[in-house]
C-alpha cells in the first residue's frame, strides 16, 4: 500500500498596526522555535505562508529568521505561499486591487527568496466564486480552502482527499480542501490521535491529506506555549510523525508535488463561504443565538455527521452590516482606491491603501479584531495618509454621495487638510472627521453593542469550568465556549459619532447616562434632517433642520470646525437639558458659548479575546449640556 501523502502547511501573520512587542514575542516564542524544531527533526517539506506585514517587520528586526526561511526554500524543504501582501480578504477588494496585492507578494517572495510562488494562502479562507479567474490571472495555480467549502456544496467527506479544479470565465484554478478534523487535532490533541486518523485515511484508500492553519496556535494562543513546547507536544508529534514516515504510512509532500502526482477529483463550483466559526461570528446576535439553539436541538451526534455542513451561518461580508464602523472603513477604502486609480496611482497613496486593506480590523470573532482600537486606528491612519497625498493642493468641496452603500446620501466634505462625513439621515452626525496632518479619524469610536457571546457567557456563569480531561489544550472553539460573564455589559441605544443631539431629563444622573440605562426626552440620533450646503474656498457650511432643531456645521479649509444649534426654547418644559454627545477616539478641544456643563466617561466595551472577555476603552464620551431654555449654543472644535 502506498503511503498517504500529507501536505503540512502553516500561516504566520501579524496585522498592520499591531504592537511591536507582539511581533517580537511571536517570533521568539512561536515562529522561530517551531520552524527550527521542524528543520532539526527533518519534518520537511512543508508549505509556509508569511504575511506581508510580518515580512516587513522581519526585514527590519530579524533578518536571520528570513535567512533561515530562504535556506530551507532554496533546498526545496519549504514551499512558500503567496497571498495578498497586506493580508486582505481578497473577496472584499476591487479586482485591480486583488491582482495588485498578489503581485506585490509574489514579487516580494521572488526578490527576497528567489522563488516564483504559485500557491495561495486564502486569507481567512473567505471564498467567492469569481476569485478563481482573478487568482489564475495573477499567476496562482492552486489555493487552499476549507473542506467545509466543498461540504456545503453537497460533496461527501470521502471525496475531499484530492485536489479539485474550478474555473471562472474560462480561467482554471486548483483547490486543495483543508481537513477540518486535522485542524482540530493539531496541536490540541495528543499526537497519537493524529497518527491514528492518518492511518485510517490510508486504510480507506485515500491518497492525500491536507493540513494548513494558523501558525500562532503552535505557542501564541493561550496555553499552547506550555502545551506545545514545555509539556512536549511538539517533540512527541515529530517523533510520532517521523515514525509513521519511516514505516511507510505517510509521506510529506508540497502542494505543488501533490498537484502533479495526485489525480484531480474533478470539477467543483464552490459557494461563497468561509470556515465554520467565521460564518457564525458574522451573524447578527439574535440569529447567532438561534443557530446555537438549533445546533443544541440537533445534538452532537447529528452534527458530527454529513448534515452538519448544511447547518451554517452567513458570509464574511455580513460583518459590514453587523458593524457600521467596519463598513465605513471598508467603503472609505474603496472610494480612495478608485480615486487613486483616477489620479494615476501615486505610489505612496497606493501603498497606504494597501496597508488599509489588512483584514484584521474589519471583523470580530474569538479574537479582538475590530474591538482592538490600535488596529482600527492603523487602518484610519493609512487612509489619512492616502487621502492626504491624493488631495494635496485641493480646494474645499462637499460631495453628495452614498459612501457607505446603504441607500442614504451622506455629505463628504474634503480638501487638502481634512476629510469629513456627515449623515443627514442619521441625525446630522459627523461619522468621520479625519485631519491628514494628525493622521487621525477623531470619530473612530466603537459603539457598545450586544454580542451573542454576552448572552451565552452569562448563561455559562452558573456552569462548571470546562474540563479538558488532561488530554490536550483548549482549541479556539473551546476557548470561545469557556467565557463567563456575571452581568451583561452596558449598551448604547444609538450609534456613536460626533455631535449626537438629545433633550435629557433634569434629574438624569451621570452614572445612569454613562451606563446607557436611560430614556432621553427626545433624541435626534436617528432623525432625518433636511440639509442645505453653502460652500466657498474658505468654508463649507451645512445647515440641517429637523423636528424643531436647526444644526449648522461649518468646516473651514484648515480643518477646524464650528457647530451651532437653535431650537424653540419656549416649547421645552422647564428644567430640561439640551445635550450633544461627542464620542472621541483622540482628544479634541471643545470651546462652548455659552459655557456648557461637560459630562465625560470612557467608552469601554466587553469583547471576546484569546484570553476570554476583555474590557477595552474605545474612546471618550464628552457630552455638553445646557439648560434647554438657552435656545441656542455654539461649539468651536480646536
Amino acid at each position: 500500500m502506498k503511503p498517504l501523502d500529507l501536505v503540512f502547511g502553516v500561516h504566520f501573520h501579524q496585522p498592520v498596526g499591531n504592537f511591536d512587542h507582539v511581533f517580537d514575542e511571536h517570533v521568539r516564542d512561536v515562529y522561530l522555535p517551531f520552524l527550527t524544531r521542524l528543520a532539526e527533526a527533518e519534518f520537511l517539506p512543508i508549505a509556509l505562508h508569511v504575511s506581508g506585514p510580518l515580512l516587513d517587520w522581519l526585514e527590519l528586526r530579524n533578518v536571520a529568521y528570513l535567512d533561515l526561511i530562504g535556506r530551507l526554500a532554496s533546498e526545496g524543504k519549504v514551499e512558500l505561499l503567496a497571498s495578498g501582501y497586506y493580508e486582505p480578504v481578497l473577496a472584499a477588494l476591487p479586482r485591480a486591487d486583488r491582482l495588485e496585492q498578489i503581485a506585490w507578494m509574489r514579487e516580494a517572495l521572488r526578490r527576497r527568496f528567489g522563488v516564483a510562488a504559485t500557491g495561495l494562502w486564502l486569507t481567512e479562507r473567505v471564498w467567492e466564486p469569481d476569485l478563481a479567474g482573478d487568482l489564475a490571472e495573477a499567476g496562482v495555480r492552486y489555493a487552499l480552502v476549507d473542506d467545509r467549502h466543498f461540504l456545503v456544496a453537497g460533496f461527501r467527506q470521502g471525496q475531499l482527499h484530492a485536489p479539485w479544479r474550478t474555473e471562472h470565465n474560462g480561467r482554471s484554478l486548483a483547490l486543495f480542501p483543508i481537513d477540518e478534523l486535522l485542524r482540530y487535532l493539531v496541536p490540541f490533541k495528543p499526537p497519537a490521535e493524529t497518527a491514528q486518523y492518518l492511518r485510517g485515511l490510508r486504510a480507506a484508500g485515500h491518497r492525500l491529506a491536507v493540513l494548513a492553519d494558523d501558525g500562532e496556535k503552535f505557542g501564541g494562543w493561550p496555553g499552547t506555549k506550555a502545551w506545545v513546547y514545555e509539556r512536549g507536544w511538539l517533540t512527541q508529534f515529530l517523533e510520532t510523525m517521523n515514525a509513521s514516515r519511516a514505516n511507510g504510512e505517510i509521506r510529506l509532500v508540497t502542494p505543488s508535488q501533490a498537484l502533479r502526482e495526485v489525480p484531480s477529483g474533478g470539477l467543483a463550483y464552490l459557494p461563497s463561504a468561509s470556515y465554520r466559526e467565521m460564518e457564525t461570528w458574522a451573524l447578527p446576535p439574535e440569529a447567532a443565538l438561534r443557530l446555537i439553539r438549533l445546533e443544541a436541538d440537533l445534538g452532537a451526534e447529528r452534527l458530527a455527521g454529513p448534515d452538519s455542513a448544511l447547518v451554517r451561518g452567513t458570509h464574511w461580508r455580513n460583518f459590514m452590516v453587523k458593524y457600521p464602523e467596519a463598513n465605513r472603513m471598508h467603503k472609505k477604502m474603496l472610494a480612495l482606491s478608485a480615486l487613486c486609480r483616477r489620479r494615476g496611482d501615486p505610489p505612496d497613496a497606493r501603498r497606504a491603501i494597501g496597508h488599509a486593506q489588512c483584514n484584521d480590523a474589519y471583523w470580530h470573532g474569538v479574537f479582538g479584531g475590530l474591538y482592538l482600537p490600535h488596529l482600527r486606528h492603523a487602518i484610519w491612519h493609512h487612509l489619512a495618509v492616502a487621502e492626504g497625498v491624493l488631495r494635496a493642493g485641493e480646494l474645499l468641496a462637499c460631495e453628495e454621495v452614498d459612501l457607505d452603500g446603504d441607500g442614504h446620501v451622506e455629505l463628504w466634505v474634503h480638501c487638502a487638510a481634512f476629510s469629513a462625513l456627515v449623515s443627514p439621515t442619521r441625525g446630522g452626525a459627523i461619522e468621520e472627521y479625519t485631519r491628514f496632518a494628525a493622521g487621525v479619524n477623531y470619530a473612530a469610536v466603537l459603539t457598545r453593542r450586544r454580542e451573542a457571546y454576552h448572552e451565552t457567557a452569562l448563561a455559562a456563569a452558573q456552569a462548571a469550568a470546562n474540563d479538558n480531561g488532561g488530554g490536550g489544550t483548549p482549541s479556539t472553539q473551546e476557548i470561545e465556549q469557556s467565557v463567563r460573564l456575571t452581568q451583561l455589559p452596558p449598551l448604547d441605544a444609538e450609534d456613536r459619532a460626533l455631535f449626537v443631539d438629545r433633550m435629557l431629563p433634569a434629574d438624569l444622573a451621570q452614572e445612569a447616562y454613562a451606563s446607557g440605562a436611560y430614556q432621553p426626552l427626545r433624541s435626534w440620533a436617528r432623525a432625518a434632517f433636511a440639509a442645505t450646503v453653502r460652500s466657498s474656498s474658505e468654508a463649507a457650511e451645512i445647515t440641517l433642520v429637523a423636528d424643531g432643531l436647526t444644526k449648522v456645521l461649518r468646516f473651514a479649509n484648515d480643518g477646524t470646525l464650528a457647530v451651532s444649534y437653535r431650537w424653540e426654547a419656549p416649547a421645552v418644559p422647564h428644567g430640561v437639558v439640551f445635550s450633544t454627545e461627542v464620542s472621541l477616539s483622540h482628544p479634541l478641544e471643545l470651546r462652548t458659548t455659552p459655557p456648557a456643563e461637560a459630562w465625560s466617561f470612557p467608552i469601554a466595551t466587553v469583547a471576546k479575546s484569546e484570553r476570554g472577555l476583555d474590557q477595552t476603552v474605545q474612546g471618550e464620551s464628552v457630552t455638553l449640556r445646557w439648560p434647554a431654555a438657552a435656545g441656542g449654543v455654539m461649539i468651536a472644535v480646536g
